[in-house]
């Protein structure tokens, strides 16, 4: 397909418009698609792949420094991830991009079979994670992680920011295997200082200090949980937070020694209530024997409609406002 009918279903599907930001607010454009090149400038065995969506998943910067090594395969997802199978068969390290909600709905058992059983060492990049788009349940993919988790040999990457989705694909180029990462596309924010933060595959890091209760966030729910932590600590809550960006391997040891510490724990993500994150914690605080208060906020179970994402996240109970008043009633009783 051609860039402008690339651009007009990007159009059509509502894809065009990027989220902005005020001047004050840190940000970096097309992290994923920059650091992709960077890479690429050293890696030879490095290649890019689409499905007519390159200039909404940021690798279309990738594709015009390097267009011999990019492949744009139509609008056929399974064909996508197919030929993503095939590449890496030959030696090369394939990144094959589409939205969260077309990956996996559209090629589970392509994703599965002909990447995660043959574990190949190819990387599925997917943006439009989660609560990210207004365009309804057609491209909002609320249940990525959960049906890729469920996925053996399959690395499950949810990053928070500029800084992490940086770093993380570097990570997942030097990674042998399969490997899921969401990303966050256009301008991006950068919350953590590139200095100091270090994205290590299958680690969470503790982001904040606090001894009344923890948040456990992954994702973009991260940057939603620093705010909150700071509204709280000014009425005298003070919240940990733990941020989880890899969701498989998952850091059991991190997520049981918090909630063993403080007793209260609040999962937050961008993602279904069911399979992800929350679930993730449930079950290794049971299966450490915890008795803690819980909570989870997340998308609920069922489709969104269409609005605006700041509308959607407040109605089904994302926002900031949500989440610290879950706090406040966690830290009452």
């Amino acid at each position: 397909m051609s860039k402008s009918a690339e651009a007009q279903r990007g159009y059509a599907t509502g894809m065009a418009v990027y989220e902005t930001y005020s001047e004050e607010v840190a940000t970096a454009g097309k992290p994923f698609g920059n650091a992709l090149i960077e890479l690429a400038e050293t890696r030879k065995d490095i290649v890019g792949l689409s499905a007519d969506v390159a200039k909404y998943t940021d690798i279309d910067i990738f594709r015009d420094t390097f267009p011999d090594r990019f492949f744009q395969v139509g609008m056929a997802e399974q064909n996508l991830f197919g030929i993503t199978a095939g590449l890496a068969r030959t030696g090369l390290v394939p990144f094959a991009t589409t939205y969260c909600s077309f990956a996996l709905r559209r090629a589970y058992d392509f994703i599965a079979i002909a990447i995660a059983e043959a574990e190949l060492n190819a990387k599925i990049i997917v943006a439009l994670p989660g609560l990210t788009t207004g365009y309804g349940a057609t491209h909002q993919g609320i249940e990525d992680l959960a049906l890729a988790r469920a996925i053996p040999n399959l690395v499950v990457i949810d990053p928070c920011d500029a800084t992490e989705i940086e770093q993380a694909t570097k990570a997942i180029a030097d990674y042998h295997g399969p490997v899921y990462m969401r990303i966050l596309r256009g301008r991006v924010k950068r919350i953590f200082d590139p200095a100091t933060h270090k994205f290590e595959i299958g680690k969470a890091q503790l982001v904040r200090q606090g001894g009344d209760l923890a948040f456990i966030s992954t994702g973009l729910m991260t940057d939603r949980a620093l705010q909150v932590a700071n509204e709280l600590q000014a009425e005298g809550i003070h919240a940990a937070i733990l941020h989880v960006p890899t969701m498989k391997p998952f850091d059991t040891e991190a997520v049981v020694k918090i909630a063993g510490d403080l007793k209260r724990v609040i999962t937050i993500e961008n993602h279904t209530v069911i399979g992800g994150l929350g679930s993730a914690v449930a079950d290794a605080i049971c299966a450490a024997g915890l008795s803690v208060k819980f909570k989870k906020i997340g998308v609920p179970d069922r489709w969104m409609e269409c609005g605006s994402v700041p509308y959607l996240t407040d109605k089904y109970g994302l926002s900031a406002r949500h989440i610290a008043q879950a706090a406040r009633e966690m830290v009452a009783r």
